[in-house]
């Protein structure tokens, strides 16, 4: 008696199990099922679904005495049905993984990162700092010159006024092919510019000169020129540098100075020994011209060869970031030079990146039209202008 009940306790046990296993069997079906109605609603080709397993009979519960069954069966018939269970919840679940595969987080296709892995959307980046810095300490490389950035070789002039376009035609018969404009900044000494329109600008242009922009905006705290003074820089350079650049940006585009014009900032001769001052300088210039580079356009600075060239000479050889992209220097010794200039090393701005201003505040007359202007030797970007 007690061996029959035993027998028959193992029996309904195995038939429990067997019941188990089919019930396994149908949810991983219906998993399967699932998976391709969902890869089927976002447009994924269905998985094929498996061939069908042998159903496993229902095992009846005996009513008589039955000859026991090895028991290393059931336990392999459970194992067995327990893996081919979990194999099936397995796949269910890396289909359904699988059918939001390619979407971002925000369910745009992207998670707003960059090749490199950072965040491009402003949120959590670790671009630099204003000093130039990145996290780690790596100075932050600068932009590259637009590839499309136009070059002139030869001599140019400029002049307080923009010359009316009579004087410019008279003067086609000058050595010069290229003028410097003073198109904005507070600075500026000539603030009426009445031939400095957009039209001027494509009918000079139209005529084969080629132009040289000149944005004279705040200056040095410690600046010579007396009269520059009221436009010294101010306590937030940064800030201000950024600011300017952005109206000299803006006034280019008025005239119809297209993206990959260089834009000159002038900078009038200061007192580099003043550390404080060369440090605000410098901080205005960096801002200016990371700014200016940020919207399309070329940084160029000028200044005395002795005093803002010499500068920042010494911080490019100190590896600064934010630095001017091409140098206009002055230094008037009545002899053009690209080459020799004492403060600037062999490699420094070059190729294509000088302008030598040789000689200041001379008269000459072409075509019977006389004008007041400094001399430069160029090989350097000049404005793109727009049909």
């Amino acid at each position: 008696m007690d061996a029959r009940n035993a027998r028959n306790a193992v029996d309904a046990r195995n038939a429990r199990n067997a019941v188990d296993a089919r019930n396994a069997m149908n949810a991983s079906d219906d998993a399967l099922r699932a998976a391709d109605a969902l890869r089927a609603a976002e447009g994924a080709p269905a998985v094929p679904a498996a061939p069908a397993a042998p159903a496993v009979p229902e095992t009846p519960v005996p009513t008589g005495p039955r000859p026991p069954r090895p028991r290393v069966r059931c336990r392999a018939r459970r194992r067995a049905c327990a893996a081919a269970a979990a194999v099936a919840v397995l796949v269910a679940t890396a289909l359904l993984a699988g059918a939001g595969a390619g979407r971002g987080t925000d369910g745009r296709g992207t998670d707003d990162r960059g090749t490199d892995g950072r965040r491009t959307d402003g949120r959590g980046t670790d671009g630099p700092r204003p000093d130039g810095r990145v996290p780690g300490g790596r100075a932050a490389a600068p932009a590259a010159a637009p590839a499309a950035a136009r070059y002139f070789t030869g001599r140019a002039f400029d002049t307080c006024d923009a010359p009316s376009l009579a004087v410019m035609r008279a003067w086609r018969a000058s050595p010069y092919r290229a003028v410097g404009v003073y198109f904005g900044g507070r600075g500026r000494g000539c603030r009426a510019q009445r031939q400095l329109t957009p039209g001027w600008v494509a009918s000079v242009h139209g005529l084969g000169w080629r132009l040289l922009p000149l944005f004279v905006g705040s200056q040095a705290p410690c600046v010579l020129s007396e009269a520059k003074r009221r436009y010294a820089i101010g306590r937030t350079p940064w800030t201000q540098g950024t600011r300017e650049a952005g109206d000299a940006v803006r006034a280019a585009r008025a005239l119809g100075f297209d993206a990959a014009s260089p834009l000159y900032l002038d900078m009038e001769a200061y007192r580099i020994g003043d550390a404080g001052c060369a440090a605000t300088t410098l901080r205005f210039v960096r801002a200016w011209s990371r700014e200016v580079r940020r919207h399309g356009y070329l940084p160029g600075f000028y200044s005395s060869a002795e005093t803002g060239v010499r500068h920042l000479e010494r911080e490019r050889r100190a590896g600064t970031a934010d630095l001017p992209s091409v140098m206009w220097f002055a230094r008037w010794r009545g002899v053009p030079t690209l080459e020799a200039e004492a403060v600037l090393a062999a490699p420094a701005w070059q190729p294509h990146g000088r302008i030598h201003q040789y000689a200041g505040n001379v008269s000459e007359t072409y075509g019977g039209r006389r004008l007041r202007i400094d001399r430069s030797l160029v090989d350097a970007p000049v404005a793109r202008v727009r049909p």
